[in-house]
């Protein structure tokens, strides 16, 4: 087959273990799903989960052991950091119940969804879709995925990030206002999910900016801390 363009490469990530890697279909996003964070971001209480989406190719890979660099992003003076949880879907599927959401999980790792919040919040005032805030190159560093087996505690796990090496984000899985099943639930309402989805889980608080120059360090216990360097 021939194409008018050259096709771009495909997307994927190395999986602990294996030389396979995984491909990357979609990347879905849950929007304030720790309490806390909701808090200080002007919300309160269990409301419905809502998504958002990246490009496949926003994805920035963390290699372990390695520091990737992240080129600053145009347009914004206010760069923030949001450590999450993010699930690899194996089998996919439409109306899956969170009962049999498990079955679908390939595994997990862990991701920072940046964001320019400058942009996304201008949007939001406009009632305007802030895709510009969220889906930008290189907007999703993630580290590689480690099998769901491996991980058999990862719904209690902690999760954090540190900024020059001070803690900005601490907490835990299981304070997750959606869990992982029932985030898939919801998700698989909207979307047909596929093979390759990952879905970022929702970040908990201490959100705040990063400048060229800073190290993030990503870790949630169980999988590959991720160090990212803004530059």
């Amino acid at each position: 087959m021939s194409y008018v363009v050259p096709p771009p490469a495909p997307v994927s990530l190395p999986v602990v273990g294996i030389a396979d890697r995984f491909p990357v279909h979609r990347i879905y996003c849950v929007g304030r799903n720790y309490v806390e964070h909701a808090q200080e971001m002007g919300h309160s209480g269990r409301e419905a989960p809502f998504f958002f989406m990246k490009p496949a190719d926003a994805v920035l890979l963390a290699e372990p052991g390695q520091t990737v660099d992240m080129p600053y992003p145009t347009l914004t003076s206010n760069l923030h950091h949001e450590i999450e949880l993010v699930v690899a879907i194996g089998v996919g599927g439409a109306n899956i119940r969170a009962a049999d959401a498990a079955q679908h999980i390939y595994g997990y790792a862990v991701g920072l969804d940046m964001t320019r919040r400058d942009l996304q919040n201008d949007m939001k005032k406009q009632g305007r879709p802030w895709c510009i805030g969220k889906g930008f190159d290189h907007s999703a560093p993630i580290g590689p995925i480690t099998p769901a087996a491996q991980v058999p505690g990862i719904d209690s796990a902690a999760i954090s990030v540190q900024v020059n090496g001070v803690d900005r984000q601490r907490s835990t899985i299981a304070k997750l206002i959606w869990n992982v099943a029932e985030t898939i639930e919801q998700l698989s309402a909207a979307w047909a999910l596929q093979p390759g989805d990952l879905i970022f889980t929702g970040t908990p608080e201490g959100v705040g900016a990063v400048v060229r120059g800073d190290t993030l360090v990503g870790s949630i216990d169980g999988l590959q801390t991720i160090t990212v360097r803004v530059r």
